[in-house]
């Protein structure tokens, strides 16, 4: 009769395992951004003409160019909240002579700094932005 108990009771376990890797997980997932990081202002910044120089400093590296069209760039960014379903966006820029002269796709339209307050939740800090408590320890130094 045990070794029966045993063998049900290991039987059931390998019939489990199986099933640990589909998507039912009791386990909480992280919002999950991935790629470039931009805002409706950024975006609307972006003018025709500005060269390919001018558009780096708004904008940053892009994702993609494409070692066939050296005058399209592509700006991809990708957010999973929880376990929704995955959502992508793409920017797309298109230059004709060094200069800007289409802009097309889409974009997260959250503000950065509210990505960071919402990374905040998990404890995550960013050793470039200024913390309340920065001031706090420089005004006890100073007096």
């Amino acid at each position: 009769m045990d070794r029966l108990r045993m063998r049900l009771t290991w039987l059931a376990l390998f019939a489990l395992v199986p099933l640990t890797g589909c998507g039912w997980s009791p386990i909480y997932r992280v919002d999950t951004q991935q790629g470039n990081l931009f805002d409706k202002a950024t975006v609307e910044s972006l003018k025709e003409g500005m060269t390919k120089r001018q558009v780096l400093l708004v904008m940053g590296s892009p994702s993609v160019i494409s070692p066939f069209d050296q005058n399209r760039w592509d700006y991809v960014s990708t957010m999973r909240r929880g376990r929704n379903q995955m959502e992508t966006k793409d920017l797309t820029l298109h230059f004709k002579d060094d200069a800007l002269v289409k802009i097309e796709g889409d974009y997260f339209p959250e503000d950065p700094d509210q990505l960071v307050k919402d990374a905040r939740k998990y404890k995550r800090e960013y050793p470039d932005e200024k913390r309340p408590e920065d001031d706090k320890k420089k005004k006890r130094q100073g007096s």
